[in-house]
């Protein structure tokens, strides 16, 4: 096959023996041909902009950005990029958010290649790819009450270890105002305590630890 009838693929991630797989993953098929790679978000708009890839595969965790921030930035100049976010993360809120800023696929790295392989043909074809996984998880919180984003500050603060009154002090609210909210944060995410909302909140992607 030709050079230029090839899928043109552009790898985005901080792992050199992560890219350096996936470079001989695609570099193995005849019709894909890894034309960049880069291993920060803003050399990721940076190398989009330059060589405009047919697909791009983008890490969710980079040192500068989140990859989803980085999908938004390439989007906002290229609109009609096709991007897969590829990760080792599979909370829902994440997948929600790379799909809200126009992911055209939510893969996890633990994927077999001919796997991966596919799914850059397809999303080049124009399709989405979503593992049924995944989808299940999507599905299983739809309708869910979304956290505030006070909700959010006050579960971070949960999960760095400090108590009520401390967590008033640093957002300057009163102490019953944290309650109310840990109380909601229990509620939407169906915990029976403050240690399991922190767990289920980690493993959603609603927080980093």
């Amino acid at each position: 096959m030709g050079e230029s009838n090839r899928i043109r693929v552009f790898c985005v991630d901080d792992h050199p023996l992560m890219r350096e797989g996936i470079a001989s993953t695609i570099n193995n098929e005849t019709d894909l041909h890894l034309i960049a790679e880069a291993a920060s978000g803003v050399d990721a708009v940076n190398g989009y902009r330059k060589h405009q890839p047919d697909v791009t595969l983008m890490d969710l965790r980079l040192p500068d950005m989140s990859g989803i921030d980085a999908i938004i930035a390439i989007r906002a100049e290229f609109p009609d990029a096709r991007i897969i976010m590829l990760t080792t993360f599979e909370g829902d809120v994440e997948i929600q958010r790379a799909l809200e800023a126009g992911a055209r696929g939510y893969l996890l790295k633990s994927m077999p290649p001919k796997d991966l392989v596919e799914s850059i043909r397809q999303v080049h074809a124009g399709k989405k790819r979503i593992p049924a996984e995944l989808a299940a998880q999507l599905a299983e919180h739809l309708g869910d009450e979304t956290l505030t984003e006070r909700e959010i500050e006050v579960l971070q603060h949960i999960a760095g270890g400090n108590r009520n009154r401390d967590i008033a002090n640093q957002l300057f609210i009163s102490e019953e105002t944290v309650k109310v909210h840990v109380k909601h944060i229990m509620e939407k995410l169906g915990a029976n305590d403050r240690t399991q909302a922190v767990a289920i909140a980690v493993r959603r992607g609603i927080i980093q630890l």
